[in-house]
């Protein structure tokens, strides 16, 4: 991995932007692979289970499965954004210490 040290503004601006993309990138990443995880048992629950095709309409299908959804991408983000956030503040510790 490289060493990044932002001295100015505009590097620490660049940092942001790019912690941030990270973060967005690796989201949507499991935000996908949730939403395939839980349609297809939610799906398959509606075919074969009798409560649950009495219960479960279209509408609260699709919530099951956007509830996930979003949440992984939230979870995801927020870590992905505080971890690297937090890689670049020890390189800079480090950097400053010599």
């Amino acid at each position: 991995m490289e060493k990044i040290v932002a001295q100015s503004p505009l590097e620490r601006s660049s940092l942001v932007k790019r912690c941030a993309h990270e973060g967005v990138i690796a989201g949507a990443k499991a935000a996908v692979v949730a939403s395939i995880a839980t349609a297809i048992p939610t799906l398959a629950s509606v075919r074969k289970l009798p409560w649950a095709r009495a219960n479960l309409n279209h509408t609260a299908q699709a919530l099951i499965i956007s509830t996930v959804a979003g949440a992984a991408y939230f979870i995801v983000a927020d870590k992905t954004v505080l971890a690297t956030a937090r890689k670049n503040s020890f390189k800079q510790s480090d950097m400053k210490a010599f």
